[in-house]
């Protein structure tokens, strides 16, 4: 039977490192309550003017050469962000013209922190009924140059980091493949966890006035993130598990989004998953969003804590609010 497999990946980490004393520099916080409420050290942020199709090239080029192929062979192009280049069109183009493959088909995922994961699954689908062959799958985001650095921005500021991560999934016929994916989405709590300004909804879209407001940067209500991600992780963790007649003794590797590490561990003692069997990065990066997980991912496989056969859950929750899983046979 068709279906698809990761025949390569790659990520890309911008080189300027900014820890958590040096935001204590620019507000009221340190890197004791940093670490304690989010489990993060470090991020890293771009220099300059630096778009995430910058970010994404080099890890799409990265994860191309891992399987092999050229980027002349793609049929598709999916790119997950939050944070593109421009307002429109869609940095999937952008990206599509920088590899300089015209005429392919191209996507951009607005599914926030679950974008890649919806990403694979879309891509999946479109290899599964025979449309594509070679799929590219980008997840990449340059928040740095839109947060409110300053104390009354702090709670969301220091959580986020710049970066990118890519996967080529190819037609395979084999036993190892994407074994299923679980979507789900609820718009009825967006505003816990949302960017209003600038907006079509808002007439003029951008004013002074809502830029003194700080409405043109992100907004959480965190506590409330935090209580819908340890309800909601869980659930898709067990939904994509036992439609495939397995249990979490099963799973080699979970790579869950790196949103916040005390989610992360919270949700691998619900599941009642060994803490060593969970691959986190988080400190060293931040929230990265779209791209949290296919760097993470990368990361286990150059690790060599990822073999042929093994089991692997990916598993999202973001803003939307959006979350799913993807189940992986190696």
């Amino acid at each position: 039977m068709r279906g698809s497999k990761i025949a390569g990946l790659g990520h890309y980490l911008p080189e300027n490192i900014v820890s958590n004393d040096q935001l204590a520099q620019l507000m009221d916080t340190s890197d004791e309550w940093i670490t304690k409420r989010t489990g993060i050290r470090e991020r890293r942020w771009v220099v300059g003017d630096v778009g995430a199709t910058d970010l994404a090239v080099p890890a799409a080029q990265q994860a191309l050469a891992e399987a092999g192929l050229q980027a002349s062979d793609l049929d598709m192009i999916l790119f997950a962000t939050l944070s593109p280049d421009i307002n429109f069109p869609g940095s999937s183009c952008l990206l599509q013209a920088r590899l300089g493959v015209p005429g392919i088909a191209t996507l951009d995922i607005r599914n926030q922190c679950t974008g890649f994961v919806y990403g694979l699954s879309i891509a999946d689908q479109f290899i599964r009924s025979g449309a594509m062959k070679n799929v590219l799958v980008v997840g990449a985001e340059v928040h740095s140059s839109g947060l409110d650095i300053s104390t009354r921005g702090r709670d969301v500021a220091v959580l986020f980091g710049d970066g990118a991560g890519a996967a080529v999934l190819t037609a395979t016929e084999g036993d190892s493949r994407l074994l299923d994916s679980a979507l789900h989405a609820d718009g009825t709590d967006y505003e816990i966890l949302m960017l209003e300004a600038p907006a079509s909804r808002l007439q003029p879209r951008l004013t002074a006035e809502m830029m003194e407001q700080g409405r043109h940067f992100p907004q959480m209500v965190g506590q409330a993130v935090f209580k819908h991600a340890v309800k909601r992780l869980p659930e898709v963790i067990d939904e994509v598990l036992s439609r495939n007649g397995l249990s979490v003794a099963d799973v080699a590797l979970m790579v869950p989004h790196q949103a916040n590490l005390r989610i992360n561990e919270m949700v691998a003692r619900q599941i009642g998953i060994d803490p060593a069997r969970v691959y986190n990065n988080i400190q060293r990066y931040g929230n990265t969003t779209a791209a949290s997980i296919p760097i993470a991912l990368h990361e286990a496989v150059l690790e060599g804590r990822v073999k042929q056969g093994d089991t692997v859950l990916l598993a999202a929750f973001g803003a939307g609010l959006t979350w799913g899983a993807n189940l992986i046979r190696w």
